[in-house]
């Protein structure tokens, strides 16, 4: 259905779904009624909801609140998508693409000249520093992984998001620890990604 005909029987189905109560919805639609007694607005909602124009009002509800449920239930999907996204990136992350241990040589200051610093055999001494990666020359999927970038007193510091626990949350979103719970009374869940491996998720993901 593209709407109601009557556009007061329209109006107060859309404020129906808009989550007004029948008496409130039947009020805004027959501005009249807001002087009637509640018993009589009652009355009247009730019927126009059940019968209204051979019960297209009913039908038109129906539709639209089933519009609605699909379209919560998207949102849903989506929004979980989103954070397997996230959790996928800092899971899988690589330490190595923020940071790498790199070898240099030596120097020290001798008569106001900086000299390389020898061993007993006369070879340049080497020292091993940790050096950043440029944020520049992350990737966007990276740089989304980081949870600390900053110029502390120690000099600048890149800390990647929690890995672990990431993958903690993954696996238990997947069903791949057997955790004890004793739970009383069923609960029945429906999990649309329910069965898929981490392959398949991460597949998903990068196609979604």
């Amino acid at each position: 259905m593209g709407g109601l005909e009557n556009l007061r029987y329209e109006k107060y189905v859309q404020e129906l779904i808009a989550g007004k109560t029948q008496r409130q919805a039947y009020r805004e639609a027959f501005p009249r009624s807001k002087n009637w007694k509640d018993k009589t607005v009652d009355s009247k909602a009730s019927d126009l909801l059940k019968n209204g124009d051979d019960g297209k009002v009913l039908e038109r509800y129906n539709e639209l609140r089933d519009r609605l449920v699909k379209e919560s239930e998207d949102e849903c999907i989506a929004k979980a998508k989103d954070v397997l996204k996230e959790l996928t990136l800092v899971g899988f992350s690589n330490a190595a693409d923020y940071a790498k241990v790199v070898e240099r040589e030596a120097y020290t200051e001798v008569n106001g000249k900086t000299v390389p610093l020898l061993d007993a055999e006369g070879n340049p001494m080497k020292y091993r520093t940790v050096e950043l990666e440029l944020t520049e020359n992350l990737t966007e999927e990276q740089q989304k992984a980081l949870s600390v970038i900053k110029k502390g007193r120690d000099g600048l510091e890149q800390k990647p998001c929690d890995k672990l626990k990431a993958l903690e949350l993954l696996g238990r979103y997947l069903g791949m620890w057997n955790d004890k719970m004793n739970v009383s009374g069923s609960v029945e869940v429906n999990n649309p990604f329910e069965g898929l491996t981490t392959d398949q998720l991460k597949k998903m993901i990068d196609d979604g």
